[in-house]
């Protein structure tokens, strides 16, 4: 069973070992790892009963990170970021040298989102990673916005289950998620942002 914490000393410490916690945002609870601590994302594959090779998307901490890891960033993209972030919209773009290959797609592209959710942001800044997050519920059944909602199971698989303090914030909607490699932008998922929004917008 994991151990239920409300510190983030907990969670930073069991991410740093490499193992799996479960975490809040401001759409859904996730379930992550620390890019810099994880090899790769193995462990969320097995933790949600997953099948191998699914992107995981990043929880980063600034704007500044879709610089560090994408490169050859069209500029809608940036503007989206400057608009939209901290929120909930999901940004694919080319992966730079600075993500593994593990974590990468098999095109070369990573998701990247900065988390309007202080306690994502304050994990992320004790962990000094990103955090390889996917939505925490096993494959096929529903992602939750509330702990207590959390399957059993799930939680009996993680190293850490980080529970939000401010609950009421999780919108419990998931991160629209654009595809920005291609030159135009795609829309892969409609989340809590209309794409109508982000096309007027960028």
């Amino acid at each position: 069973m994991a151990v239920v914490s409300d510190t983030l000393e907990d969670a930073a410490l069991a991410l740093a070992d490499g193992r799996a916690c479960i975490l809040p945002t401001d759409t859904v609870y996730g379930v992550g790892v620390a890019v810099h601590a994880a090899s790769g994302p193995a462990i969320l594959f097995d933790v949600k009963r997953r099948d191998a090779g699914k992107p995981i998307a990043w929880l980063i901490g600034s704007i500044d990170d879709l610089q560090r890891y994408g490169k050859n960033l069209p500029p809608a993209a940036c503007a989206l970021a400057r608009r939209f972030w901290p929120g909930a919209l999901t940004l694919i773009v080319e992966a730079s040298d600075a993500v593994p290959v593990s974590y990468a797609s098999e095109s070369g592209s990573i998701g990247l989102r900065m988390p309007a959710n202080e306690t994502t942001l304050a994990l992320i800044r004790r962990t000094g990673s990103p955090l390889a997050t996917t939505s925490a519920n096993i494959s096929g059944r529903a992602a939750v916005s509330r702990f207590e909602s959390l399957d059993e199971e799930l939680l009996a698989s993680v190293g850490c289950a980080l529970q939000d303090p401010v609950e009421s914030l999780h919108s419990g909607v998931a991160s629209t998620v654009i595809d920005c490699t291609g030159g135009d932008l795609t829309l892969v998922r409609e989340g809590g942002i209309s794409f109508e929004d982000l096309v007027f917008q960028s």
